[in-house]
């Protein structure tokens, strides 16, 4: 999470403080809103150890892709 922490503070500006209040509202909108399988994997790739081509799969057969 800390990665995407400071990409939000390089790309807005705001201090890193701001920036991982900010991630982690999106973080908790993502969960609110995915399936769980799809809600533990966030977890995974936030913490390095998840895959994030498992979860794009995930999500590309929540639209109907394959």
């Amino acid at each position: 999470m800390d990665e995407l922490v400071k990409l939000v503070a390089k790309k807005t500006g705001l201090s890193e403080d701001l920036s991982k209040k900010a991630v982690e509202v999106v973080i908790a909108y993502l969960k609110a809103k995915l399936p769980a399988p799809l809600d533990s994997q966030i977890d995974a790739v936030l913490s390095g150890g998840g895959q994030v081509e498992g979860m794009m799969k995930g999500l590309g057969g929540m639209l109907g892709q394959k």
